[in-house]
């Protein structure tokens, strides 16, 4: 670059952070690097690069002004919410040119509940423990739920289509959504909040827009579906001989609404008592252990006494005893972080195949020479399980990308909950077909031509 296209090129950028600051206001335009690392380094401490700058706007407007005076400017857009994905989504890339980021977490208003039609339209902003305790306070519960949930804020969990710990009793993210907003690449603003039960009026945008990753514009607002609380639970914690031996507990020891099942193997098991100082509640140690938990009023009526009766397993039924059993799951990516960078595979395996899945995954994954733990656990009834490997270095991709490529060879998706971001990009062939990349991708380039939104993200 010459001296005068240097030049150039500052003036424009100091040209775009005037505008900026003019839109958003001085405090909400953050550029020096102690003030910007946090957003650009994601959840994993694997993956991140530079930004031009942090613009925090409080509003679609200003929303919508930033996008539009970033396009002119020819400087990309990264938008981002709690930033507290696995595979470089929602960070910049340590090549290219510096987008700037849109931190989304000033949009964090929540509407009253609508109890007529049991939804709520809530800011892309608020977290995802905000919204719960909000609409718990009305009768009502959302059906998203995940071990994040006071950092994750509900734009990113829409952008990633996120699943968590109660896709068995209420879906996958995508199935709460009836409305959104969202600014488009151009700076324009789409906006279908009503929430009507039968709305057949064409494309269904804020589907689309679900699971997108932020490449097709930023989620400023849903509407979202809400339930009825299930009640009272009990929980079970269960030793068991393998994978295939909890697939068949969860179908004969469960007599109410089934509302979590979750598994966790001897590694993990073992660090909750190694780093987190967690004993162990069973009597000896078992392959796998079984996490499920009933709607039964609290009574542990839910749940089989016969199935259970010749079973190494603990029983929870008030508050305290549920809780102190769900911190063995809930805190498995605390207990893996205390060793070291993690590398954190997401990924979902047919039912009938998981057994033969996870065991190849342990064998070949310990076959590195860099590696020293590998642990798994996650959603077993959905077939989400979460890969956590220590030792290789951070760069270092081949334990990740053996994973994938054993995943996709017994049928499953090589991401299930936290979407494709940056790191598995090249990879996306392995779950995809060509003809529904090439689809995905006349999509992108209909809504962003000119590749300002989120670019390197789902697509290589």
């Amino acid at each position: 670059m010459t001296s005068d296209q240097q030049a150039a090129t500052h003036a424009s950028v100091k040209s775009l952070m005037e505008d900026l600051r003019r839109i958003v206001g001085d405090s909400q335009v953050l550029h020096e690097p102690a003030m910007t690392q946090a957003y650009c380094i994601d959840w994993t401490r694997r993956f991140g690069g530079p930004a031009l700058c942090v613009v925090r706007p409080g509003s679609v407007d200003e929303v919508a002004a930033v996008v539009k005076a970033c396009v002119a400017a020819g400087v990309p857009l990264l938008p981002q919410g709690g930033n507290t994905g696995l595979v470089g989504g929602s960070v910049p890339a340590p090549e290219g040119p510096p987008p700037v980021i849109v931190s989304t977490r000033r949009l964090s208003w929540i509407d009253d509940v609508d109890e007529l039609s049991g939804q709520v339209s809530v800011g892309a902003g608020a977290t995802l423990g905000n919204l719960q305790r909000h609409v718990l306070a009305a009768g009502w519960e959302y059906g998203v739920d995940l071990a994040a949930r006071d950092a994750a804020t509900v734009g990113g969990t829409v952008a990633t289509n996120a699943g968590g710990i109660r896709v068995l009793a209420f879906g996958m993210t995508r199935m709460q959504i009836t409305g959104i907003e969202a600014v488009l690449p151009d700076g324009s603003v789409i906006s279908h909040m009503s929430g009507l039960a039968k709305d057949n009026t064409g494309l269904d945008l804020a589907q689309l827009l679900c699971g997108s990753e932020g490449t097709l514009g930023i989620i400023t607002a849903v509407r979202v579906r809400l339930h009825r609380p299930y009640g009272h639970t009990s929980v079970a914690l269960v030793g068991c001989s393998g994978y295939d031996d909890a697939l068949q507990l969860i179908s004969t020891a469960v007599s109410g609404r089934l509302v979590a099942a979750e598994v966790l193997d001897s590694t993990c098991m073992r660090l909750a008592h190694d780093v987190g100082g967690m004993r162990n509640p069973l009597s000896g140690a078992h392959e796998v252990v079984l996490l499920l938990e009933v709607a039964d009023g609290g009574t542990g009526e839910g749940l089989v006494g016969s199935a259970l009766e010749e079973r190494d397993a603990v029983l929870g039924v008030d508050g305290r005893e549920i809780a102190r059993i769900w911190e063995y799951r809930e805190r498995q990516a605390e207990f893996f972080d205390a060793l070291g960078i993690v590398h954190k595979l997401d990924v979902s395996v047919p039912l009938n195949r998981i057994s033969e899945c996870a065991a190849q995954v342990r064998a070949v994954t310990m076959t590195f020479d860099d590696v020293t733990e590998c642990g798994i656990f996650g959603h077993l009834a959905d077939g989400n399980i979460h890969v956590e490997i220590v030792g290789p270095r951070a760069d270092e991709m081949s334990v990740d990308i053996s994973v994938l490529e054993i995943v996709s060879q017994f049928g499953g998706a090589i991401s299930a909950e936290h979407g494709i971001g940056r790191v598995k990009t090249s990879h996306l062939g392995l779950s995809r077909t060509d003809q529904e990349i090439a689809a995905m991708r006349s999509v992108k380039s209909s809504w962003d031509p000119h590749g300002f939104m989120n670019p390197g993200v789902l697509f290589s």
